[in-house]
């Protein structure tokens, strides 16, 4: 079993300690080398962490937007990418995505309540799930929705795309250690 993500930041970023510290193989991959043809990373999955909307913690969005086309074939045959909260009031903070995503930026803490069956609800596991911080909550989305507040509101959807999938949500604390290494563990890297 292979572990590999690639973390797509400005620069290193409080989230690759935590990756290294669960055994996975982590690399940066800046907006410039996302946006070069000549990077030919080899990974299981892409982490988008907290904040890549707001202009005051990163630069992505450009890069991303640029870019949406090779994450989408990267998800295709069969990488996983995980973005969490945008952090910004700002309509289209997830415009990028191949699919529909509506975010309302709002810090909160709720219970979480896990639908389904996915391989991907034990993102909070480590966590007292009676009190789980969020930045926001997803109105209007195309995918199922996995993880939502007692209340109702989703907070996480899973899309599946191709051989891949996408995990979207605005869960405000670092993924399980058990969730992190399902969603960057597979039998064979794929090229991004």
């Amino acid at each position: 079993m292979i572990k590999k993500a690639g973390v797509i930041w400005d620069c290193d970023c409080y989230i690759n300690k935590y990756i290294c510290d669960n055994d996975i193989g982590g690399e940066i991959i800046t907006p410039q080398m996302l946006a070069t043809p000549f990077y030919k990373g080899r990974l299981v999955a892409v982490l988008i962490p907290t904040g890549f909307g707001n202009p005051a913690y990163s630069g992505l969005m450009p890069a991303l937007k640029a870019t949406s086309g090779r994450i989408r074939k990267f998800v295709e045959k069969g990488g996983r990418a995980l973005v969490f909260g945008a952090m910004h009031e700002k309509e289209g903070c997830y415009d990028w995505l191949p699919f529909k995503v509506k975010y309302t930026h709002e810090y909160f803490s709720s219970p979480v309540i896990t639908k389904g069956d996915s391989d991907y609800c034990g993102i909070v596991k480590d966590f007292n799930e009676a009190g789980i911080e969020c930045d926001g909550y997803f109105p209007e989305y195309e995918g199922d929705c996995i993880a939502e507040t007692a209340d109702g509101r989703c907070i996480m959807i899973e899309k599946k795309m191709g051989d891949g999938c996408f995990i979207v949500t605005s869960i405000h604390e670092f993924p399980s250690r058990d969730f992190l290494t399902r969603i960057c563990s597979g039998d064979s890297e794929i090229i991004f």
